[in-house]
């Protein structure tokens, strides 16, 4: 028999409502199967859907799967605020005051609801040399000439991203999703510098992801792994802000904060734009 269950829809990484990332959360998932979990995240055909569970660890505030159309994931970072956004606002009172603790397939996750903005603490990330063929395919696939890109690395939070730095920020606008082909959408993760005193520090974009969209609008987990890979060459020494989904007409913020204990918080704007119930 279906069950009534609590629903929210909110926008991540944005002030701006629709103007982010999209994210479905069911906030009583108990009782329901992977199978339900899956169809019901390829019927919403949003990015990534949420089910929160009771807590799975003494430490926890609740449990989260996470589901894109077509599979489970580990860590996303926008259904990591968005599921924490919507279940506060539905009345979930902490265990720890000032935050929150959930439990995913990766281990606990903290989110900090004291800033501005809620942010979570990027998982460990981590960092290899990208393979030759990796890049060579990529500079094919983006249509690049030879030395147009400055840096890569493979970076590996739960999700993997094949990272390449542009030249600048420009030069990352500049490429043209709808002409990119690369195989079995392994995702391209692409990075460029805006000039010193800008807004933003830097553009990012997500290109053919794991998810089998052409590009992702604003990529937490993403840029959580950015920020690692940027604070082990040195440069992310203070706060900045990352900018993704010029492209596609969205006004993503990623607000990255390194703290002294050597954690990097990751955070974001949520707006809540439908809340009410489902039957399932």
């Amino acid at each position: 028999m279906p069950r009534t269950r609590r629903f929210s829809q909110v926008d991540v990484f944005s002030k701006d409502p629709t103007f982010g990332n999209g994210l479905a959360v069911v906030l009583d998932a108990d009782g329901m199967s992977t199978e339900q979990m899956q169809r019901f995240a390829a019927w919403t055909n949003l990015a990534e859907t949420t089910f929160l569970l009771p807590p799975d660890q003494p430490e926890a505030d609740y449990q989260i799967r996470i589901f894109t159309p077509n599979k489970e994931m580990l860590f996303a970072g926008h259904p990591t605020l968005g599921s924490a956004h919507a279940w506060r606002a539905a009345g979930g009172v902490t265990k720890r005051d000032g935050m929150i603790v959930q439990s995913c397939k990766i281990g606990l996750v903290e989110i900090d609801t004291k800033g501005d903005v809620l942010a979570f603490a990027a998982p460990e990330t981590k960092i290899a040399r990208l393979p030759d063929t990796d890049l060579a395919e990529i500079a094919a696939a983006l249509d690049l000439p030879e030395g147009a890109i400055k840096t890569s690395a493979l970076l590996d939070n739960g999700p993997v991203w094949k990272l390449v730095e542009l030249s600048d920020a420009q030069a990352v606008l500049d490429i043209d999703a709808t002409k990119v082909s690369y195989p079995d959408y392994m995702g391209i993760s692409l990075i460029g510098a805006y000039p010193t005193g800008s807004p933003c520090a830097f553009e990012t974009r997500n290109i053919t992801p794991s998810s089998g969209m052409l590009e992702d609008p604003i990529t937490g987990s993403m840029n959580a792994a950015i920020a690692h890979w940027l604070a082990q060459s040195g440069r992310l020494t203070d706060p900045l802000v990352i900018s993704q989904g010029t492209q596609l007409g969205c006004t993503g913020r990623v607000h990255v904060t390194p703290s002294p204990d050597g954690r990097i918080w990751i955070g974001g704007h949520v707006n809540s734009l439908i809340t009410g119930h489902l039957e399932l």
